[in-house]
């Protein structure tokens, strides 16, 4: 039997970097958002449905966010009704990974992981690191949306410190060498049978 580990935290902590130290030390990686985009692309199995409730959001066959984000903008029923196609489809999928994953530790990265109550069939969660300014400037950094943008998605999302109290294990991601240290000691501490140490 896999142990499910839950992985969390807020936009631009490392949550991927992390996810991926998490793969190359052998563990499986199912990634929420990941799948979001399998279902949504052209082929996947939320285009009917979504084409059937909005057809307005189908743009060459898949599922188009950009158009999902004005239809929701627009209509304040919208996100709920998208929510109860998509969620069903997503849990479809982790449950598709789960029996066909052969590593020992499964990693579940699910942004909004104790929002949701994902943290409820996991076998323990971790949630990355850092301090809301370094947050800021790395998100900044990339360029690709407004500081207001930002502070909205932020605003959606658990505080920090909280996400922090609920978790087992506390990544801190203010150096990659620190990371995957801590990456590390969590994936010895499960494989020897003693999490939450």
């Amino acid at each position: 039997m896999s142990f499910k580990l839950g992985l969390t935290g807020s936009i631009g902590m490392g949550k991927s970097t992390t996810a991926q130290m998490f793969v190359d030390l052998g563990c499986a990686l199912w990634d929420a958002d990941a799948a979001v985009h399998r279902l949504y692309a052209a082929g996947g199995t939320a285009v009917a449905p979504m084409r059937d409730a909005f057809p307005g959001a189908i743009v060459d066959g898949a599922v188009s966010r950009a158009a999902l984000r004005d239809i929701i903008s627009n209509d304040p029923n919208a996100l709920q009704r998208i929510e109860a196609i998509v969620h069903p489809l997503v849990a479809q999928d982790r449950a598709e990974f789960i029996a066909n994953a052969q590593a020992e530790i499964l990693v579940f990265d699910i942004p909004l992981l104790f929002e949701t109550g994902g943290n409820s069939a996991m076998d323990a969660t971790a949630c990355v690191f850092v301090p809301d300014d370094v947050q800021e400037a790395r998100v900044m950094a990339r360029g690709t949306m407004t500081r207001d943008q930002f502070l909205a998605i932020r605003a959606k999302q658990l505080p920090a410190a909280e996400k922090c109290a609920r978790a087992d294990y506390v990544i801190e991601t203010d150096s990659l060498e620190h990371a995957r240290a801590q990456v590390q000691n969590i994936v010895s501490q499960i494989s020897q049978g003693s999490p939450h140490a």
